[in-house]
């Protein structure tokens, strides 16, 4: 058994330490909306926030993660980022197929955490790596922009 910190509640999962996060994730505790998309980190489709950082679940070792805290998509919209990036991306309409959409979102709101009023080039690095494949880039940078424009006039 792993005992885990899972947007704020101490969960336990019978699984081996090498286990992927995304899997304990998916098939030990039922949560679904963290998505598998290639299963080697390079499309974003699984990101979780470890310790406020994005993460690739599906390359992380569930033991990697004890003692840490994990958020994910399921709560993120708790947080103040994450309220108002899924506002913004409800907003801008940014979702197509939506299969990329909660690695998107999770991006997104690290980004917001630790840059409230980013840049472009400070997009462009945060969510390299997170494709979507209905191209819905344009919308995605103008959904942030607003967020960041929300998330500041909310505080």
């Amino acid at each position: 058994m792993i005992s885990l910190d899972i947007n704020g509640t101490r969960v336990q999962a019978d699984a081996d330490g090498d286990t992927p996060l995304l899997w304990v994730l998916r098939d030990h505790l039922e949560m679904t909306g963290t998505k598998f998309g290639c299963g080697m980190a390079l499309c974003g489709a699984c990101t979780v926030h470890i310790d406020g950082k994005p993460a690739r679940s599906c390359v992380t070792p569930v033991s990697a993660v004890a003692g840490k805290k994990i958020a994910t998509i399921e709560k993120i919209g708790e947080t103040r980022a994450g309220k108002a990036v899924q506002a913004a991306w409800v907003a801008e309409s940014v979702p197509q197929c939506g299969y990329c959409q909660s690695g998107q979102v999770m991006a997104a709101t690290a980004l917001l955490a630790a840059i409230p009023a980013p840049t472009d080039a400070d997009i462009d690095a945060a969510m390299s790596g997170n494709i979507c494949r209905c191209a819905t880039y344009a919308r995605i940078r103008t959904a942030i922009k607003r967020a960041a424009k929300e998330a500041k006039a909310a505080a």
